[in-house]
């Protein structure tokens, strides 16, 4: 019998070849034979269109939806804050200043009460001012890299994202280094040199190290997931003579220009005792906590990335991806808002790493869903594939936490040094 004809860059029909749909029947014994022809014809339709047959959209109802969940968080998180500011605060305020006013003997309670020890350098500072501006520089790669994925084509090669992502994140080092630098400067730091060195090895460093595991047990494999040892140097040359350099002036250049503190209110010698309140009040179960709407709001398009990846589909709305880039954004600063509120009325002035954790924890819930993805919709076995996947999903988490984090921290400060400017403090 004479075999189908089948043909390619059809704008009319296409068929979609799911992994789900089960396998063709053998029976026992069968000889199966497998056989194909390639014949070449002139085609009317130009190279760059011949990608629309496997970019039609069939989801994008769902990709709506998703915006749709989103925009609603963000509507509940907005109203939260604004209620907060307007009601809540400014009442405070109010009768704060009228007590202060009237000379009336009265225990300040909530928030106010720590207004001493709120501006208070955290422990740890160092690494949480390399996280911060690592978790900046990330934010304004994100940003830059689908913005350039939306103007271009990008998608066509699948390590044309990776190379650009690369590329960028070298010539944006200068920005994690200001972010650091100046924050570290106005926390009153003294270890300059470990604090350069931390910024910009901290999210390379950890990126080498998995990278440096998953390739070593490709080549035990004999795999052609290894990548050259030629490529490897590239990127560390890349690294050593732009990113680092970028990094160092970047925080020599914050250190000078962005060091003054900018605190409303003066910082007590002796650090008050923190009262004990319910579990839920302590950092932990607030950081928790305020990871679950921000992954609320990106869970929907984060399958349909999971799938681009590890199902080797093509994911080409990056359009969808900004706008929920956004949104995820707005939903963490807003989370860290009301979640910062909640920490200082109970007189905790720990909140600094509190809103990074708030913020960050959003990578721990993305991870989790990451679990559930390779139980159920991968179907990967063995331990070359188990540890390639958690490898690369544990890079994109700590990534992912980081640019998260640092946005929270940043909404947190910007809130906390709002409410303290417009009290009267001693």
């Amino acid at each position: 019998a004479k075999s189908p004809v089948l043909k390619t860059c059809n704008a009319n029909r296409m068929v979609a070849v799911s992994h789900t749909q089960p396998p063709q029947p053998v029976e026992t014994g069968a000889e199966v034979i497998f056989t194909y022809d390639v014949k070449f014809t002139q085609s009317e339709i130009r190279w760059a269109s011949r990608w629309d047959t496997y970019l039609q959209m069939t989801d994008d109802q769902i990709h709506w939806f998703s915006i749709v969940n989103s925009v609603m968080i963000v509507l509940f998180l907005s109203g939260m804050v604004a209620m907060i500011m307007v009601r809540t605060l400014y009442r405070d305020i109010a009768k704060y200043n009228a007590l202060e006013a009237q000379e009336e003997a009265a225990e300040e309670t909530g928030w106010k009460l720590v207004h001493g020890d709120v501006f208070r350098a955290p422990q740890h500072r160092m690494l949480l001012a390399a996280c911060v501006g690592t978790g900046g520089q990330l934010c304004l790669l994100g940003l830059f890299v689908i913005l350039l994925t939306i103007m271009g084509t990008f998608y066509e090669e699948r390590g044309t994202i990776l190379t650009v992502f690369i590329v960028c994140y070298a010539l944006t080092s200068f920005v994690g280094g200001y972010v650091s630098g100046g924050l570290y400067a106005r926390m009153e730091g003294k270890s300059w040199i470990q604090s350069m060195l931390l910024t910009a090895m901290l999210f390379p460093g950890v990126v080498f190290g998995i990278a440096f595991v998953l390739n070593t047990i490709a080549i035990a494999y004999g795999s052609l997931a290894a990548v050259p040892f030629g490529y490897i140097v590239i990127v560390l040359l890349l690294w050593a003579f732009l990113s680092f350099p970028l990094s160092i002036i970047g925080t020599i250049i914050g250190r000078n220009w962005s060091s003054t503190p900018n605190h409303p209110c003066r910082v007590k010698r002796i650090p008050s005792p923190i009262p004990t309140r319910h579990w839920y009040l302590s950092p932990l179960a607030i950081a928790l906590a305020g990871g679950l709407l921000p992954f609320g709001s990106i869970f929907i398009e984060m399958y349909f990335i999971f799938t681009s990846f590890w199902n080797y589909k093509v994911y080409y709305v990056y359009g969808f991806m900004l706008l929920v880039f956004l949104i995820l954004l707005i939903v963490t600063v807003c989370v860290t808002i009301v979640g910062t509120y909640f920490l200082l009325n109970a007189e905790n002035y720990h909140w600094q790493w509190t809103s990074f954790g708030m913020a960050g924890s959003t990578a721990v819930y993305v991870f989790l869903y990451s679990v559930n993805y390779f139980l159920f919709k991968t179907h990967m076995t063995g331990f070359f594939q188990t540890c390639f996947y958690f490898g690369y999903t544990a890079m994109f988490c700590v990534g992912l936490g980081l640019m998260c984090g640092a946005v929270g921290y940043w909404g947190a400060s910007a809130f906390v040094h709002r409410i303290y400017r417009n009290v009267k403090c001693d």
